[in-house]
């Protein structure tokens, strides 16, 4: 069965939507949520999903390390990270799960042909940028779009990468994911997305958390 980890915090004014939009598909959902106080959870249990409380904001990284550590012990296959702001489309999920009859590790990508964002000031769509470039050079990775969190793993990929290990948060989680991917051999294709800046709610990123992987990823490649 399908499993797809969700991490969220205050997503009561996107979340049934985007549990709606992934009803037809035959998957197990799991809500890693960090203690929202507008009743996410209950709108998730609800919904039939399998919701993971944690109590307080503990990250993103950490919140999706733990949904996928839960993934992998109950057998699901393939498995999908995606976000709880409907920036990542529901309608998108059968484009990349397809993809892995041909690739390890298929990702949601905004700077590919046919892919793009919605709703973005120039200095976030600078900051994304940038950061894929910088990831690129630095660790040498044929991506497109490193930073992106939507993605579709098959099952044996997603526990080659060792998630005990992962230590970063934010854009630097995301280049990790992938790199430690790359970097055991796994076939990795780029689908084609329209992310969109979510209409409800706050976001969760900032230039902190982007900022981390200046110094995380050179840490990578030292690492090997």
């Amino acid at each position: 069965m399908i499993g797809i980890v969700i991490p969220t915090y205050n997503e009561a004014g996107n979340l049934p939507t985007l549990l709606s939009g992934l009803a037809h598909l035959d998957a197990e959902i799991i809500i890693v949520d960090d203690g929202s106080d507008d009743g996410t959870a209950d709108i998730a249990s609800a919904a039939g999903a399998f919701v993971i409380q944690r109590g307080s904001k503990q990250g993103l990284a950490s919140a999706y390390v733990r949904g996928m550590t839960e993934a992998l012990r109950r057998g699901l296959d393939p498995i999908v990270q995606m976000d709880g702001d409907l920036s990542h489309q529901p309608s998108d999920v059968p484009r990349l799960l397809a993809a892995l009859d041909t690739a390890d590790l298929a990702l949601g990508s905004r700077w590919v042909d046919g892919g793009g964002i919605e709703n973005w000031t120039t200095s976030r769509r600078y900051l994304s940028q940038f950061g894929t470039r910088y990831a690129r050079i630095l660790l040498g990775l044929p991506i497109a779009d490193l930073t992106g969190g939507f993605k579709a793993w098959k099952a044996d990929t997603l526990a080659d990468v060792d998630l005990s290990g992962v230590r970063s948060e934010g854009y630097a989680f995301q280049v990790e994911m992938t790199y430690r991917a790359h970097s055991n051999g796994h076939k990795i294709t780029e689908v084609p997305i329209i992310f969109a800046d979510r209409l409800s709610g706050t976001s969760k990123m900032s230039w902190t958390i982007a900022l981390e992987a200046a110094w995380v990823v050179p840490m990578l490649r030292w690492r090997g």
